[in-house]
């Protein structure tokens, strides 16, 4: 749990026996009270899922509060490490210079390619999206759509989408030639909805619940397997990841009582809900 300490106490002591008052007046934030809330910070792929999650582990525990704070993946990794959150939330797998933090997945997803709806593009090789991507195409009538300058989304950086899609596609961040840079992947889901002309890669959990929910959007198949969440589950999708909620050190009390829940099957139909997929069925 997360200690910030201050101290506010009444004014200068001018008798002894005033001492007991002087005590008692004198407040931390280092109360029993605050040993009832959670601040968890990171990936804006995780966070509504955890923020749902939260949502029936306060109703098992009244009193309790979870501070779900989204930021991208680079964020849950600084504040679990600084003491700024209680847990982070990452979207991919540790590196390797992350080894000071231990990682538990709660869900997997993949990453997709979008398109708006309307594009008559249905399909894209790996190196096509590449040469989109670095701007060596830029117009859809060379891969079979219309006269129409190609709109590049990119995420931007510090988010995990972002660096699992340019490791996918053995990319440097650097050679992309972004027209637009997006944060979380509603954010991507919006920009692409709102021109027929764009392309960018976001959650797939998320897209799939959008483009249901009659959002003008369609994911595009990836080295040949549709992006689904079913392939994902599957294990056939080749961009995938593991959801995690990170620490910097051993949890323990209420941290340690909510990640448990979150591992937990009870929570299955709350990731079945945000089209992600449970760790087992």
């Amino acid at each position: 749990m997360i200690v910030r300490p201050r101290f506010v106490c009444l004014p200068a002591l001018f008798v002894l026996g005033l001492l007991p008052s002087f005590l008692s007046g004198c407040t931390s934030d280092d109360s029993p009270e605050n040993d009832n809330q959670i601040v968890v910070t990171g990936s804006s792929t995780i966070a509504p899922l955890v923020a749902e999650i939260a949502k029936d582990f306060e109703a098992l525990h009244p009193g309790v509060r979870i501070d779900v704070q989204s930021g991208g993946s680079s964020r849950g990794v600084a504040d679990a490490r600084r003491g700024l959150a209680d847990i982070g939330m990452v979207s991919r797998d540790l590196k390797i210079e992350e080894g000071d933090l231990t990682a538990f997945t709660i869900a997997r997803d993949g990453v997709g390619v979008i398109v708006h709806r309307d594009n008559p593009v249905d399909s894209l090789s790996d190196d096509q999206i590449v040469a989109i991507y670095t701007n060596r195409i830029n117009n859809w009538n060379e891969v079979g759509g219309p006269d129409a300058p190609i709109t590049v989304v990119n995420k931007a950086e510090g988010r995990s989408t972002l660096e699992l899609f340019v490791e996918h596609f053995q990319l440097d961040n650097k050679q992309i030639q972004a027209d637009t840079v997006i944060g979380d992947n509603e954010q991507g889901i919006k920009t692409v909805a709102g021109n027929p002309n764009a392309i960018g890669y976001v959650s797939i959990g998320t897209a799939e619940y959008d483009a249901t929910h009659d959002i003008p959007i369609k994911l595009l198949p990836l080295s040949g397997v549709a992006a689904s969440i079913e392939n994902v589950r599957s294990g056939t999708f080749p961009l995938s990841r593991p959801l995690n909620l990170v620490v910097k050190i051993k949890p323990t009390g209420l941290a340690a009582e909510f990640i448990e829940f979150a591992r937990s099957r009870e929570v299955h139909p709350i990731i079945l809900e945000q089209y992600f997929v449970p760790l087992s069925q």
